[in-house]
């Protein structure tokens, strides 16, 4: 909800207008004023809307964009008095673009977009929604791209990715790196699941403390979701995610080795329960209010029931790179060691098990831009290799 008051007499209550009136359905996530318009980031049914309302007349328009799923944001416009409003936006299949909306005439006008070494066709790829059945009838919206000359017939490769923690939304952009993947034959596609806020701050409530174990059951239906829709196949599916994103992967790949082939866990927090217990770490109590505190009994049996290093056991596993950094102050260095000793131990098949540790980097992965690039190549190059691509 949005209000409107005097500069003179703001204090009192009675003197507020309603300019935009609640939504249950819908989160504010910005607001840009200017001196005839209103600019508002709104995040509906797992997107974000970009809305104006001009002050003169009391109408609203909304920006309309080409895909059906997509990031979108303002990138604040600092005068006041512009009748132009400066927006980003970026989908699976769209280099990021930086756009001015002309509020009098609800025009867009593109002034740069993200240069693609070698060129890039947005049309010759499909990008869909998604919508899989969670464990508990909730509807849970995934982003698909794959080139347009795909086959559903079960048999193409397929990354799933999501991350699904603090209420980090993972909304659909383009990643340029994917498409080493996308142009082999990849599905490629983003589970929004419960944990983040995409389908507004209810989503995040439901997938956090108590609640957790709702974000790996929306993973493991999309992934079957991708099956059953004919995008892959269990033998041909790889999982990815990191940091949280890799409790997620580990905590799954534990509950459902079966559905996958591959899995990369970057800089994965598997480990909960030793580092939750650990308060001298310096952010173990303020992830108190995500995870819980394991010093109460009760989360810490529910901690306990899917911290991924705790629930290794003797069954096969997928073939998984699990990446660690010894500088690492939010995972430390030891979670996937601990993860990948006690997998080796106890993992009854012939599965490519690989711990890569940088010994320089921190949680963030490789400093400067050719290490990082290297560093995403080994792990789609992992990928491929295990889907038995070798061009």
């Amino acid at each position: 909800m949005v209000y409107e008051a005097p500069l003179k007499g703001y204090e009192d209550r009675a003197n507020w207008k309603v300019l935009i009136p609640h939504d249950k359905n819908a989160k504010i996530e910005g607001l840009d004023v200017f001196q005839n318009y209103l600019a508002m980031e709104i995040r509906k049914n797992g997107l974000v809307e970009i809305h104006v309302l001009g002050f003169a007349d009391g109408k609203q328009q909304t920006i309309n964009f080409p895909e059906p799923v997509y990031t979108a944001y303002t990138s604040g416009t600092p005068e006041y008095t512009s009748t132009l409003l400066r927006y980003g936006y970026t989908s699976l299949n769209r280099p990021t673009s930086v756009y001015d909306y002309d509020m009098t005439s609800g025009k867009s006008t593109l002034l740069k977009q993200q240069e693609i070494p070698g060129g890039f066709n947005p049309d010759d790829y499909t990008v869909e929604r998604v919508w899989a059945d969670a464990a508990d009838g909730v509807k849970v919206p995934m982003s698909v791209v794959y080139k347009k000359s795909l086959k559903k017939d079960g048999n193409s490769p397929a990354l799933l990715y999501s991350y699904g923690s603090y209420g980090a939304s993972s909304d659909a952009y383009f990643i340029s790196s994917f498409y080493s993947l996308i142009d082999r034959g990849y599905v490629f596609a983003i589970a929004q699941i419960r944990g983040g806020s995409d389908m507004g701050e209810q989503w995040y409530e439901d997938g956090k403390l108590l609640n957790k174990k709702n974000t790996f059951t929306d993973f493991i239906s999309c992934a079957e979701k991708l099956i059953s829709d004919k995008f892959t196949n269990s033998g041909k599916l790889a999982i990815m995610g990191g940091s949280a994103g890799g409790l997620l992967v580990g905590a799954v790949v534990n509950m459902r080795p079966d559905l996958f082939n591959t899995v990369v866990a970057q800089v994965p927090f598997v480990d909960v329960i030793n580092t939750m217990l650990d308060s001298s770490l310096p952010l173990t109590t303020q992830e108190y209010e995500e995870w819980g505190n394991p010093n109460e009994e009760e989360f810490y049996k529910y901690m306990l029931s899917y911290s991924p290093y705790d629930n290794v056991k003797a069954q096969n596993y997928p073939n998984m790179l699990i990446t660690g950094g010894l500088n690492d102050s939010q995972v430390g260095y030891q979670e996937p060691a601990k993860f990948v000793a006690k997998l080796r131990s106890l993992k009854t098949d012939n599965n490519i098990l690989l711990l890569k540790t940088n010994m320089e980097s921190g949680h963030g992965g490789a400093t400067g831009r050719f290490d990082a690039l290297k560093e995403t190549a080994f792990e789609v190059a992992f990928i491929l290799n295990r889907a038995g691509i070798s061009e």
